[in-house]
């Protein structure tokens, strides 16, 4: 059954890779409707996230950022089935590049890069920085319980040449790399739920105290990485633009938690500005800090 459903996907992917935009997102459009108003994939987790990050707001205005959200959400949908077997030149309509000579010139100053970013607007479109780069492209994942479904998105992640690692084993690799004379950019998307015991740090993001990974800061000052963070930026349907800034050049002095501090607060603010293209249906606090007696 498990073949059936991948043989599937990849049929509709190769449909959806080369239908035009205003026709893919109809399909996003009905995705939508069943989404919210038939399956109600978890609006309870949507709902109760939206209403702790912004107490000050209406329901009115929740219910306008969820209904956003979940087409949003939809539309990634769509997009990441059209992107499993999408050729590169029409890939690439998909997505602008916001010019960056700073972060071109790490390479000529030999700095490894860390690149901080957060599940905002479509990042699997990461998968395409092998064009922009030349450092070799790491990515730290976690593997998904359906090993066929995981290959396939591996697959999809690895066919321009980033090499998918896991936390673990994620300073290891960036270490053979630049053992091999290798510069390496390590992306990591650093705002998912860590586990509930491990190295964390907590601080408050959207109005609730959150336990944030501290692997971009751990690696980085190990390797004395320089930090960028990234965004992408929903111009309209069909095209994001990717945004990057370099938060610190040097990294290995620099005190406890500053560059976690930096780069939390980077995307709380653009979360702010237009929450509708965050995960929200992320269980995201779902662990809570254990109290001392």
């Amino acid at each position: 059954m498990k073949l059936i459903g991948i043989f599937f996907t990849l049929i509709v992917s190769a449909f959806f890779s080369i239908l035009p935009k205003f026709i893919l997102y109809r399909f996003s459009d009905l995705f939508y409707i069943i989404l919210y108003y038939i399956v109600g994939y978890r609006k309870k987790v949507v709902y109760r996230n939206l209403n702790n990050s912004f107490p000050d707001k209406t329901q009115k205005e929740i219910k306008q950022i969820a209904k956003k959200f979940f087409l949003h959400l939809s539309d990634t949908l769509v997009e990441n089935l059209a992107f499993l077997t999408m050729s590169k030149k029409r890939l690439l309509k998909f997505v602008e590049f916001e010019k960056n000579e700073q972060i071109e010139a790490l390479y000529e100053k030999n700095k490894d890069i860390a690149l901080v970013t957060g599940h905002y607007n479509n990042w699997e479109l990461y998968f395409i920085m092998p064009f922009l780069s030349k450092h070799k492209m790491l990515a730290i994942y976690k593997p998904l319980t359906n090993k066929y479904f995981d290959n396939l998105f591996q697959k999809m992640r690895t066919r321009f040449g980033v090499t998918m690692v896991t936390m673990k084993d994620a300073y290891k690799a960036a270490l053979d790399y630049n053992k091999r004379g290798y510069l390496s950019m390590l992306l990591l998307i650093a705002d998912q739920r860590p586990p509930k015991k491990g190295g964390h740090y907590w601080t408050t993001f959207l109005n609730q105290e959150t336990a944030v990974f501290l692997g971009p800061e751990k690696i980085a000052q190990k390797l004395n990485s320089a930090i960028v963070f990234s965004y992408l930026s929903k111009i309209k349907r069909g095209t994001q633009v990717l945004k990057s800034q370099v938060l610190f050049e040097e990294t290995k002095d620099l005190p406890e938690y500053k560059i976690t501090d930096t780069h939390i607060k980077l995307l709380e603010d653009i979360i702010m500005k237009a929450p509708q293209y965050w995960l929200w249906s992320h269980d995201r606090w779902k662990h809570k800090r254990e109290t001392k007696c």
